[in-house]
């Protein structure tokens, strides 16, 4: 008899409408893969999908910003919306420099990136660790019921060890438990969801599928608004097969919205509009 342990994340896999969902992603990456520009261009498309993916985790944070002032600002400082801009685009900056690490010790990457998120703007002794019990959590997005320190701790490392052990699912449900599991902890005192859809993007480049990272999820989030992306996180909430399918299927739209905003920029590089 068998004893290798169960693959929960596969098991996810199997869920009806996660296989279209996968399929689907797959062949619009391939696509903007094989654009003629990424030949020669791709360190360019590769920046202008950070600044996009930035400005859109941003807008689901509460900072929606045009992206040409996202582009022109240098200052990002000043009140609250500036600070959450200047958080997003470190992270993305950020994401591509800690893959190595990600496969060896998650939590130490999602420690890193709260610090580079937080920027200083925390106090020291909150910055860069899950959260203790009775710290507050600011995270304007995300309304339901907060779960305790205690098991913010079991979780994450029950996170972890599905990370290091790995998985035969497709890249995309990997990605999605991630970022789903991290919004539902909130295992930090501020910039969750930012941390969330990094880890996410993370995931994506990590595992083969966006290895240039030109294809931001957080655009597509943000395109499909935060209404749907509550309503799509609520399905993981759940923890039901339709819930967890529905939330699968919606981070899944949000890579292809990704790719068709990267595969403009593309045709921009080719007009020598961009």
């Amino acid at each position: 008899m068998s004893t290798t342990a169960p693959d929960p994340l596969a098991a996810l896999g199997a869920l009806p409408g996660v296989a279209d969902a996968v399929d689907s992603v797959r062949k619009a990456v391939d696509r903007v893969y094989g654009h003629r520009v990424m030949r020669r261009r791709s360190n360019e498309v590769t920046a202008e999908a950070a600044l996009r993916g930035a400005r859109g985790s941003a807008a689901l944070s509460g900072a929606d910003w045009n992206l040409e002032e996202v582009r022109r600002r240098t200052d990002f400082s000043g009140d609250d919306e500036s600070q959450v801009i200047g958080a997003a685009l470190r992270l993305t900056a950020e994401a591509g420099q800690l893959l190595s690490i990600w496969r060896q010790s998650p939590l130490r990457v999602l420690a890193r990136l709260h610090l580079v998120a937080a920027g200083g703007a925390a106090p020291d002794d909150a910055v860069g660790r899950p959260r203790l019990a009775g710290e507050p959590v600011d995270e304007p997005l995300i309304e339901a019921p907060l779960p305790d320190a205690g098991e913010v701790a079991g979780r994450l490392e029950g996170l972890s060890g599905l990370i290091l052990a790995g998985s035969a699912a497709p890249a995309l449900v990997t990605a999605a438990v991630v970022h789903g599991e991290l919004l539902a902890l909130r295992p930090f005192g501020s910039y969750n969801g930012l941390v969330a859809r990094t880890a996410e993007r993370i995931v994506l480049i990590g595992s083969g599928l966006d290895p240039k990272s030109i294809c931001p999820a957080e655009v597509g989030h943000a395109e499909q608004g935060r209404a749907a992306y509550v309503g799509a996180f609520e399905g993981y909430l759940s923890g039901t097969p339709d819930g967890m399918a529905t939330w699968i299927a919606h981070c899944g739209r949000a890579v292809e919205l990704g790719v068709r905003e990267s595969t403009a920029v593309c045709e921009a590089l080719q007009r020598g509009a961009a």
